[in-house]
């Protein structure tokens, strides 16, 4: 790290605060957020009231992180919802509209098995961070948000397909539906999966920038037996382009086990994607001073279908961790305890790999199967974040692929951007 530009953590009394997480971390343009519970901060207990009222938290608490770092909610770059049932999402819906009237972030939509306190929704956003981690330090150009839509792939009243900034653009979350129809495409997940990233393609496409720039694609399933299909599919995807094939490059990559998706999809896939241009677009000559940059190491499990390591600009974007132990394919032994230790181990070698430390993360994300088994897994996390410094997601899913118990990913600085400054 550079003294010039390091994580910021940050927490106020005005939102829940938990020993293990940072409410909020910024690094370089963006703030990630922890994702929040409807937990009232003065109590420090689940708001009573049903779905509505708990909305109506976790929103409150969202917004009071944002305002506590000199932001606003029309800050926010994209926005996840979990719930446990999806037919609470129009109750959910209707308190997201009182936040985001006008303008409207990218979205993702999901229900899943268990929440945290048995709460019935959670709600994490990603922000700007216009002014940088240095505080008032100048920047060089406005930085601004941008949207797009294009009609060839779905719109959605409550999201944009696409918002930019700096040097990422976050997409919605895509559902196999067919833009002209607004339906579910019909046929079995192998139409599904394809309509999805078509759908995907489609939006990058609208804004000039090739499928070889997604630098993190999470999977959302509701039938981890269907996985094979979906793979199938997604290998004629990726790697896209010539140059692409040649290095043999597909994104970071995470794959999650849900309950129900919006529509009944079986399933839904997001992507986040670098931009090149950064925002305001610089002059030709000055892009090729930022590239992709895709690493493996042999000191952590890899994934045939994902990059361990894909950095851009000033993040590391860190594929999900299963609890193999390196150059094997079998889940270590021993239990939850063993299985946490495997996957920070993981992650630790991904991150050294590409010489940063663990000290660079500024969000973790945890799939566990068993909530319960959450005080277990604090116990090993805090051998690897005493400070508990990342931002932090934790939710409860009923299957991870190979039997894990737990799986994670990670979002990492980049200090020296991509190539490092010299």
């Amino acid at each position: 790290m550079t003294k010039d530009n390091v994580v910021l953590a940050r927490n106020t009394q005005e939102a829940p605060i938990d020993k293990f997480a940072s409410q909020s971390v910024a690094f370089s343009h963006y703030n990630n957020l922890s994702a929040q519970l409807p937990i009232d901060p003065q109590s420090g207990k689940l708001v009573a009231g049903g779905i509505t009222k708990q909305a109506e938290q976790a929103f409150k608490n969202v917004a009071a992180i944002v305002q506590s770092i000199d932001h606003v909610m029309s800050d926010v770059v994209r926005l996840t919802i979990f719930v446990k049932d999806l037919r609470d999402l129009d109750a959910v819906d209707a308190v997201y509209k009182k936040y985001f009237a006008n303008y409207l972030p990218t979205r993702t939509v999901v229900a899943v098995d268990a929440l945290p306190l048995d709460a019935l929704v959670q709600v994490e956003a990603l922000l700007s961070n216009g002014e940088g981690t240095i505080p008032n330090a100048p920047q060089a150009g406005d930085l601004i948000k941008l949207t797009n839509h294009t009609e060839n792939a779905p719109a959605d009243v409550l999201s944009s397909q696409i918002v930019a900034f700096s040097h990422y653009t976050n997409l919605s979350a895509q559902l196999p539906i067919d833009p002209e129809t607004g339906r579910i495409v019909a046929g079995d997940i192998k139409v599904q999966t394809a309509q999805s990233l078509k759908n995907i393609k489609s939006i990058l496409t609208s804004v000039d920038v090739p499928v070889d720039d997604i630098v993190k694609i999470t999977i959302f399933v509701k039938d981890l037996s269907q996985m094979p299909a979906v793979d199938e599919v997604y290998k004629t995807f990726f790697p896209d382009s010539a140059i692409a094939r040649t290095v043999a490059y597909v994104p970071a990559r995470t794959v999650a086990v849900v309950s129900d998706l919006p529509m009944g999809a079986d399933v839904q896939i997001e992507a986040v994607v670098s931009y090149g241009d950064g925002t305001p677009p610089q002059a030709i000559e000055d892009r090729h001073g930022l590239i992709l940059e895709a690493n493996n190491t042999n000191d952590a499990w890899k994934c045939p279908l994902a990059t361990q390591s894909v950095a851009f600009s000033h993040y590391n974007n860190i594929a999900a961790q299963l609890p193999i132990a390196p150059n094997t394919d079998d889940v270590v032994s021993g239990g939850i305890k063993a299985q946490t230790e495997q996957c920070l181990k993981n992650i630790k070698a991904v991150i050294e790999s590409v010489d940063h430390v663990m000290a660079d993360t500024v969000k973790i994300n945890i799939f566990v199967k068993n909530l319960a088994d959450m005080d277990a897994v604090n116990e090993v996390y805090q051998n690897f974040f005493p400070e508990g410094t990342p931002a932090r997601r934790v939710v409860g899913v009923s299957e991870l692929p190979k039997g894990a118990l737990i799986q994670m990913d990670a979002i990492v600085g980049n200090a020296e951007g991509t190539p490092p400054l010299v």
